[in-house]
């Protein structure tokens, strides 16, 4: 059975950055962050944690396929290998909700991030 691989996404997911940003980056939420995803419902990994990168309220991560940005408020929309997570940055932290599947069963569950 194969597992989806939450890592990348919010470890991609939620939370999301591959090198710091420059001291004069416009955006609030620019810089690196460590995410920690749960699962709460399904059959993916029960947790995984990463560092990722927010580049001008864009996320990624290396070796990642990541599409999502972060408004300027904080709102975070991310996807990666057909998962999505959305949620709140607020500061320092953040925190929100993810979804996906694991051999074609639906999973799901929430996951944290603070900036580095």
């Amino acid at each position: 059975m194969r597992r989806f691989r939450i890592r990348p996404l919010v470890c991609a997911t939620l939370f999301t950055v591959a090198a710091a940003a420059p001291a004069f980056a416009g955006h609030p939420y620019d810089g690196q962050w460590n995410v920690t995803v749960v699962t709460k419902n399904g059959s993916c990994e029960p947790s995984t944690s990463s560092t990722l990168t927010i580049s001008g309220g864009r996320v990624s991560a290396p070796g990642a396929a990541v599409s999502g940005t972060i408004g300027r408020e904080g709102l975070v929309r991310v996807s990666i290998n057909g998962a999505y997570a959305n949620g709140q940055l607020n500061g320092n932290s953040g925190s929100g909700k993810w979804n996906g599947a694991s051999a074609g069963v639906p999973c799901s569950g929430r996951w944290e991030a603070s900036r580095q």
